[in-house]
């Protein structure tokens, strides 16, 4: 079967980009890993700012967006994209573990995962007492005391996440002040049960099996200083998942660079949410991007006659 668009990824992008494909009439399919259903949007306590659901928690609100791609029956399967060929040509193929598929377009939506901070022990730990997801780990360290790095809005809202679990909360960062905003800078300071550790560097891991603390270093400081910990909460940013694309599409680093129209430097391939090289990556942002995308694809199929 040739497809008009397939679309890689289920977040909300990749959903937003199949409903607006299936109202189009576009023979359209989603191909996701089974191991990242529901992208990042899933591991957010509570979303602010999305217009229409103050308040809901990132797993509401991507339910809301997936039962909407149900009811337009808009297909989705579970399978991991491993390669890409002939992505300069007008049919595109798309391999996976079990199948081989062919289309028109492809709309990438693969988005990003947590970036690791580098400190020793941290592949070591992870599962045990090393996270980068504090909603789905953290009611694991009830009464106990965890740290949170970072201090942009994720690590705040995972502080602020924390602090209603664990006895008590240190939130750490390179830097001499936050980066969260003002709103969420304003909150965590007013908890008595976070400490927030400015130009402090985790440098290694202490524990057997687990967690038990942690070798810290304060800028200027010659010896490092240990601080007693159950679980570190990693919160400092993104690594796009592009890899599929490299060296098939104009990209910045690791960011694939498309105008708004979400087109890329290759015919008939569009990249929306969290891949996309912009200013602003939220949920709002990846929605947009996905309707856009569709649109951009109509206009190519038509002109093109493909």
């Amino acid at each position: 079967m040739l497809y008009d668009v397939i679309i890689i990824g289920a977040g909300p992008a990749g959903l937003t980009a199949g409903i607006y494909a299936k109202r189009a009439c576009l023979n359209t399919l989603i191909l996701q890993d089974k191991y990242s259903v529901g992208s990042q949007i899933c591991n957010t306590y509570e979303v602010a700012n999305y217009p229409g659901f103050n308040g809901v928690t990132g797993q509401e609100l991507y339910d809301s967006f997936k039962k909407h791609a149900d009811e337009l029956n808009v297909p989705i399967v579970n399978e991991k994209v491993i390669e890409i060929s002939d992505a300069d040509f007008s049919i595109k193929k798309i391999k996976t573990a079990d199948n081989l598929y062919e289309t028109k377009t492809i709309v990438y939506a693969a988005g990003a995962s947590p970036k690791k901070y580098g400190f020793e022990g941290e592949d070591h730990y992870v599962g045990n007492g090393v996270s980068y997801c504090a909603t789905c780990d953290g009611a694991f360290y009830k009464n106990k005391i965890v740290a949170v790095i970072g201090g942009g809005d994720v690590a705040v809202e995972d502080a602020i996440f924390m602090s209603r679990i664990a006895s008590k909360v240190y939130l750490i960062m390179r830097r001499t002040e936050m980066r969260a905003t003002k709103i969420l800078q304003e909150e965590v300071k007013k908890l008595s049960n976070v400490e927030i550790l400015y130009e402090v560097q985790v440098e290694s891991i202490i524990g057997d099996d687990k967690v038990e603390g942690a070798l810290i270093r304060r800028k200027g400081d010659v010896i490092p200083s240990e601080v007693s910990l159950d679980a570190i909460f990693v919160g400092i940013g993104i690594v796009p998942d592009t890899a599929l694309l490299k060296g098939k599409v104009e990209m910045d680093g690791d960011y694939i660079i498309a105008n708004e129209n979400c087109a890329t430097s290759t015919k008939g391939i569009y990249v929306v949410g969290d891949a996309r090289k912009k200013q602003l990556r939220q949920v709002i942002t990846a929605c947009a991007d996905g309707a856009n995308a569709i649109t951009s694809i109509q206009k190519y199929l038509t002109e093109n006659k493909i």
